[in-house]
């Protein structure tokens, strides 16, 4: 397996309950280390434009004032398959479905407000990077 490199972010409903450092240590515990965080107001415009791909659904009004109604910690993780690990370690996008043991079965308040946000794909994660992170700013 390749080490590779993840996005990450730690939701408003988490940072709003002080969970930053909880949901940071279950992310470590499963094999991945963090090598660029900060912790930003999104503003409405970065919201829209990082999940411009839901701009036609019909959730995409409320995720975005979500995301901009609270700070959030925006993250690279690298590890060995870092994509599918994050994925694995964050649980079903739905709580209520999440296995225990995961970040959202532990911490997510509702499907909407879940906590963490992790990209699909290693393409996805390389897009979801450079929106939030000059390179200069990952250090391994």
């Amino acid at each position: 397996m390749a080490v590779t490199r993840t996005f990450s972010i730690i939701k408003p409903d988490a940072t709003r309950r002080n969970l930053t450092g909880a949901v940071t240590k279950m992310l470590e515990e499963a094999g991945l280390r963090v090598v660029a965080s900060k912790r930003i107001q999104m503003t409405k415009e970065q919201a829209e434009g990082f999940y411009a791909v839901h701009k036609e659904r019909p959730f995409f009004g409320e995720l975005v004032d979500f995301m901009i109604s609270g700070p959030v910690v925006v993250q690279v993780l690298e590890g060995e398959d870092a994509v599918k690990r994050n994925r694995d370690v964050m649980g079903a996008t739905n709580p209520a479905d999440a296995a225990e043991g995961t970040i959202r079965k532990a911490f997510a308040e509702s499907i909407e407000a879940n906590s963490v946000h992790g990209s699909d794909s290693d393409e996805n994660a390389k897009i979801e990077i450079a929106f939030f992170f000059d390179e200069s700013e990952i250090v391994g």
